[in-house]
């Protein structure tokens, strides 16, 4: 069985740079996280070996008298909030998120309804809509039927949705708006779209996935979504202990990959552990024992 590794794969930057500064907080004294810092069940309970609080959403809540808002960023008026309440306010928000907040907010000046695309209660969508309380949220094509009609539509995206998805959705609202303008910026992040087209490279060499990364992790559910709708089997798991050689009979080409909230050991612990039951398999094939 072949193993490869996608060429782009696993934690971006900007959630290298928020789980560092957690950590350096996290060495000054106590700390709470407004949420979960990244959608990664490994990072998580590293953070709480640190001390580290999280999971606390309501203003007020926290017993520590420092507070981080996650990478996947907040409303200023969330900020402002916890701030009134009287605590300190770090800020591990990913800088390509800080630039859609601020894409949204030029276009909601220039006098366009906000339109995002994106899932809907993410932790990301609620904090870009935030400061909008009229900004509609489109995650499937039915919810245009709904999208108030308005002469000028500003749309922006989730930053880890994938390209081809936010196109059609934007194409779809300019033909259930017929005549009406409609400003489309890009900000789906560079890391995403460089995972995205990794994964198409993948795809079109093996004949299963296995994705890493957490599960309620919006970026690594769409990569594990498109290759599966071209017609892959995938496997998406937090852990390499979850693997099973019995998924792998018969598989001659695996490939490998990780959403970018994964951590890169987790990874190549996974690619690790394929490469393992890859030989088990080979020494029982030998024995005649798999057919």
């Amino acid at each position: 069985m072949k193993i490869k590794l996608a060429e782009h794969y696993g934690m971006c930057f900007g959630v290298r740079d928020a789980i560092a500064e957690a950590e350096r907080l996290a060495g000054e004294g106590p700390l709470t996280i407004l949420g979960e810092l990244v959608h990664n069940p490994v990072v998580g309970e590293r953070l709480r070996m640190l001390g580290v609080e999280d999971g606390v959403f309501e203003v007020g809540a926290a017993r520590t008298e420092r507070v981080m808002i996650t990478a996947h960023g907040a409303s200023d008026r969330k900020r402002e909030e916890w701030r009134l309440a009287g605590f300190g306010v770090a800020d591990g928000t990913c800088p390509l998120v800080r630039q859609a907040h601020g894409q949204l907010g030029r276009l909601v000046g220039l006098g366009y309804f906000p339109v995002v695309i994106g899932k809907r209660g993410h932790a990301e969508v609620v904090g870009l809509t935030g400061d909008f309380p009229e900004a509609y949220v489109i995650e499937v094509e039915e919810d245009i039927l709904g999208l108030p009609w308005v002469e000028r539509y500003g749309v922006i995206s989730q930053t880890t949705q994938t390209v081809e998805r936010v196109k059609e959705l934007v194409e779809a609202i300019r033909v259930g708006r017929p005549g009406r303008e409609v400003e489309y910026r890009d900000t789906v992040c560079q890391p995403t779209k460089n995972r995205q087209r990794a994964l198409g490279e993948l795809v079109g060499e093996c004949e299963a996935l296995v994705v890493v990364g957490g599960r309620n992790s919006n970026n690594t559910g769409q990569l594990a979504r498109v290759a599966r709708e071209a017609g892959r089997v995938v496997f998406q798991i937090e852990r390499p202990e979850e693997l099973e050689a019995g998924w792998f009979v018969g598989v001659k080409s695996v490939g490998v990959t990780g959403g970018t909230s994964t951590l890169k050991e987790s990874i190549h612990a996974v690619y690790e552990r394929l490469k393992g039951i890859a030989v088990e398999m080979e020494e029982k094939v030998a024995m005649n024992e798999i057919f």
